[in-house]
């Protein structure tokens, strides 16, 4: 199997455009809400998007080839940090993508995991583990919002797709 350049574009502007969206609501909410306690894995609604900024900023330069940018800096943890900073990441992501063609998609991207070990992978499968695992963690910061009250913004990949059409 395999995906297109194409197909890899609109996937990385659909995390763009979900992304941006929950920051924007996360920016409407006291700082009591932002770091509550859920007691998962990153915790809080920040912290939840933080980690999913961070990875982006990690796997756009594994992919473009630029220097590990470490993880999560203690910089990186305030709204106003991710209001910054993340939308140049995203930015960064959709110029990246649009110098993609097929046959890039296809190649083997080789890098060194966080912990040490190397991999050697299929560009387009990278690209959609990043799409993937934004999902997963904004669908966790949906769901955090609506336990405090809050109707979070629509995210549906439908509904992205509806939006561009």
């Amino acid at each position: 199997m395999s995906v297109s350049a194409a197909v890899l574009r609109l996937h990385i502007d659909y995390t763009a455009w979900a992304s941006l969206r929950l920051v924007a609501a996360a920016s409407r909410l006291s700082p009591e809400g932002l770091n509550h306690d859920f007691r998962t894995a990153d915790r809080s609604i920040l912290e939840t998007l933080v980690h999913v900024f961070a990875a982006d900023r990690l796997w756009l330069s594994r992919l473009a080839g630029a220097p590990d940018p470490g993880f999560v800096s203690d910089a990186d943890r305030s709204l106003a940090a991710l209001e910054s900073a993340w939308p140049a990441v995203l930015d960064s992501w959709q110029k990246w993508a649009g110098e993609l063609t097929d046959a890039m998609a296809l190649g083997d991207v080789a890098y060194i995991d966080r912990a040490g070990r190397s991999w050697n992978q299929p560009l387009w499968q990278l690209v959609l583990h990043v799409v993937n695992h934004g999902t997963h963690h904004r669908g966790q910061v949906a769901g955090f919002l609506r336990a405090l009250g809050h109707t979070p913004p629509v995210l549906d990949l439908t509904c992205f797709y509806r939006e561009r059409a």
